[in-house]
């Protein structure tokens, strides 16, 4: 059984546990749990002086408060963390131990600073214990009286359990602290974010991002600095200082300085007191008027990117709050993609202007189709041209427009291939009832969209109208002199002695080949006028392709020697009869040959040859000329277009324009491979007889 000393003695201690853990449950400021925690239990082991530092996850000091006599001195962790190092309570803590000093002269763990020696304080008893919960170190408490030997091991018990209520009281205010300061840090950044990007102007975006950083940090000047496109200075570029204030240039280098070395890290930084920390340079914060007496500074970011800087100088309240950093860092990174999206957005809005100026301004009609062919767009020469306004051209479609037997590309034919041209001639009628002949050029745009350029093409009708009738015209012209002067030459040839001047028989000769050739390029432009206007071919008769290769090669052998060229025939000797019109094909194999003397290299060598394949014979000429482009492949079988388009080759342009329609109306096809520096070689089929 317990003495009655005893039994009122634990009672005592029982009830003041419980009044302080009643007292301390109270509240969840921490300055004001550790003001009671300080309090009470000073009060109750009679100490004259106290301290109390508070510990985040990592042991590091986060808040702090000294008790000497009756000045309380509140948020001093700074001050107090020289003994988490050297002092009593640093060797509390890593023991996690509570102890008890009668002598604080004769301990070596009790720090002795200039304003405690002996002589000027004397000897002291101290008590210090770790404040635990389920195993956390929390804090640290420290009590100290004037005189040695005051305390006695009942206090450290007693103080020991009343550390062990306050670690809880201590560690829930902690926690609500870091609940209440993540809860700022959330809303304004929230505030930052709605406010931010409500604009897309790029101006208006860096004020916002100023006016939102002055507000949330309370401070007297905010700078923003980007990153140049080189990536290697950070540029001024807005202020919260004034529109007074010159910041024409102002720039320094990424890794110099203060910001320069945020822009390099990524890292923000604080500074609480600018003349214990020279070692930074200030020249670019240095243009402001007010003397900077803290800053704080956090990279901007995009997209993982760092595009510059945000400086916060001088904080109203003279120091910066515990979140300032997390909080500016935050509206960093908000404000970075907030910048990008303003400067797509301008590019964006740019490009549009460009694109919508080039479109007005084209000279060209130009129509936006949807897959449809509903017109959503039209430039002002689409108007123009088609003398309607822009509302009644939207209100149409491309085929209401047109009058076109062909299949409309994109929209007969299937969908269009992103960034395909394609094209077809039509006819327009215009308001007065006329049509007018046009080519359709037709593009995929984009995944929904077509774009339609129309050509007017009434001008190139008429000049191929015009040279089709030249030509005639110089055909009819030309059939009853060039007539007379065949028959005056044969009159002539009859008349030469056969051991006559040799001169004479050449000149004779050479007038009777080019009358020959006037009289083919007649023929073939009466064979176009008549195949173009859709007459069959009737005279066909069964032929030897040998013979008809043998007599073609005979016709252009004259011009091949004069360059010295060999022509070779390789064609079988069993190769079938085709049936044909023999002038009109003996004329698409001369027209062959020439242009394939015509573009060989002196000393060159030209090949005729012919194959059979699927009951067509395939007839081809091989030249060893410089090659045609692929692109060109198709256009050179049209009318008046050159093979040579430096035009130091003479002609019309309508040999191959002939040898198409000519092989075409045998039912057969013609085209040409070729490969640029390695000659051409044109092909075409024709239909064997049957036996």
């Amino acid at each position: 059984m317990q003495p009655d000393g005893e039994v009122t003695t634990t009672r005592a201690s029982l009830e003041l546990l419980y009044d302080i853990s009643r007292e301390l449950t109270a509240a969840l400021d921490l300055s004001t749990v550790l003001r009671r925690v300080i309090t009470l239990s000073m009060s109750n082991v009679g100490a004259v002086n106290g301290s109390i530092i508070v510990l985040d996850n990592s042991g590091d000091p986060i808040e702090g408060i000294i008790n000497i006599g009756d000045r309380v001195i509140e948020n001093a962790a700074k001050q107090l963390s020289e003994t988490l190092n050297d002092g009593l309570a640093g060797w509390v803590i890593r023991n996690q131990s509570g102890v008890l000093i009668a002598d604080t002269s004769q301990d070596e763990r009790w720090l002795r600073r200039p304003d405690d020696h002996e002589k000027q304080t004397g000897p002291k008893s101290a008590v210090s214990v770790p404040l635990i919960v389920h195993q956390q170190l929390v804090g640290v408490m420290t009590l100290v009286h004037p005189s040695p030997n005051f305390f006695l091991p009942g206090h450290l018990e007693l103080i020991q359990a009343i550390a062990d209520q306050a670690g809880v009281a201590v560690l829930n205010a902690r926690l609500f602290a870091d609940s209440q300061r993540r809860a700022r840090v959330m809303t304004a950044l929230a505030e930052s974010a709605s406010v931010i990007t409500a604009s897309l102007d790029p101006d208006e975006v860096l004020q916002r991002i100023l006016s939102q950083i002055s507000e949330a940090l309370r401070v007297e000047t905010v700078f923003l600095a980007l990153v140049d496109p080189q990536g290697e200075n950070l540029k001024f570029a807005a202020t919260s200082a004034g529109k007074d204030t010159d910041f024409t240039g102002l720039q320094t280098k990424i890794g110099e300085g203060f910001a320069g070395q945020v822009a390099q890290t990524g890292v923000g930084q604080i500074i609480t007191d600018t003349a214990i920390h020279e070692d930074y340079s200030l020249e670019f914060e240095r243009n402001i008027e007010n003397k900077i007496r803290a800053i704080i500074c956090a990279p901007l970011k995009s997209e993982g990117e760092i595009i510059g800087v945000l400086e916060a100088l001088n904080p109203s309240e003279g120091k910066f709050d515990p979140d300032a950093l997390e909080v500016l860092t935050g509206i960093g990174s908000l404000a970075g993609t907030a910048i990008n999206h303003a400067r797509l957005y301008e590019q964006v809005q740019t490009t549009e202007q460009r694109y919508h100026d080039l479109f007005q301004d084209s000279i060209d009609p130009i129509l936006i189709s949807d897959f449809e062919g509903n017109i959503l767009e039209a430039n002002r020469q689409a108007e123009i041209f088609t003398g309607l306004e822009n509302q009644a051209l939207l209100e149409k479609t491309i085929r209401q427009l047109l009058l076109s037997e062909e299949a409309i590309p994109g929209l007969d034919t299937g969908g269009l291939n992103l960034g395909d041209i394609h094209s077809i001639e039509a006819e327009f009628t215009s308001r007065d009832g006329s049509s007018i002949p046009i080519r359709l050029y037709v593009r995929s745009v984009d995944v929904k969209n077509y774009q339609w350029i129309i050509r007017d093409i009434s001008e190139r009708r008429r000049l191929d109208r015009l040279r089709e009738d030249l030509i005639s015209m110089i055909y009819h012209d030309l059939r009853s002199p060039l007539a007379n002067i065949v028959s005056s030459l044969d009159v002539f040839d009859t008349m030469l002695p056969d051991d006559g001047d040799p001169a004479y028989r050449s000149l004779l000769n050479i007038a009777l080949r080019s009358t020959e050739r006037i009289q083919r390029l007649t023929n073939s432009l009466l064979d176009m006028s008549r195949l173009e206007s859709g007459q069959p071919v009737v005279n066909l008769f069964p032929t030897s392709p040998i013979l008809l290769a043998a007599d073609s090669v005979e016709a252009v052998s004259p011009i091949a020697t004069s360059k010295n060229q060999i022509i070779n025939i390789k064609i079988s000797a069993d190769i079938p009869q085709v049936k044909i019109d023999v002038d009109m094909i003996r004329r698409v194999l001369i027209n062959l040959l020439e242009n394939a003397v015509k573009y060989s290299p002196p000393d060159g060598e030209i090949t005729l040859g012919a194959d059979i394949k699927a009951e067509q014979a395939i007839i081809w000429v091989q030249d060893s000329g410089p090659g045609i482009p692929a692109e060109e492949n198709e256009h050179i079988f049209d009318k008046f277009t050159r093979l040579n388009p430096t035009g130091s080759q003479k002609g019309f342009g309508l040999g191959l324009a002939y040898c198409r329609l000519a092989i075409e109306g045998h039912s057969g096809r013609i085209w040409v491979d070729s490969e640029p520096g390695k000659g051409s070689r044109f092909s075409f089929t024709l239909p064997v007889e049957k036996d």
